[in-house]
């Protein structure tokens, strides 16, 4: 507490590098990285759901989670290319 204080009261945060843009909490980067570990805790807690509550056994849980990767990989190609071919036409 104490360094804290005297942190605050001789001024030696002035001589601090404040953090670029890029790397603040409310950039683009930021916003994707606080996205993307929402979204794993989403899955944990899917994953908690399908073998705590339905019973299904852990492998059963990580097949789920494997076909469901590749099928919305298969979508967002497709997706991808129909755009693509749209566009340059």
């Amino acid at each position: 507490k104490t360094d804290f204080i005297n942190f605050i009261s001789d001024q030696e945060w002035k001589s601090i590098e404040p953090v670029s843009s890029w790397f603040g909490p409310s950039s683009f980067l930021m916003s994707s990285m606080s996205a993307l570990f929402q979204l794993s805790m989403w899955i944990r807690h899917c994953h908690g759901y399908l073998t705590e509550n339905v019973g299904m056994p852990v492998w059963g849980s990580y097949a789920v989670f494997a076909l469901a990767t590749l099928f919305s990989g298969l979508i967002l190609g497709l997706v991808s290319e129909a755009l693509e071919t749209d566009w340059l036409v």
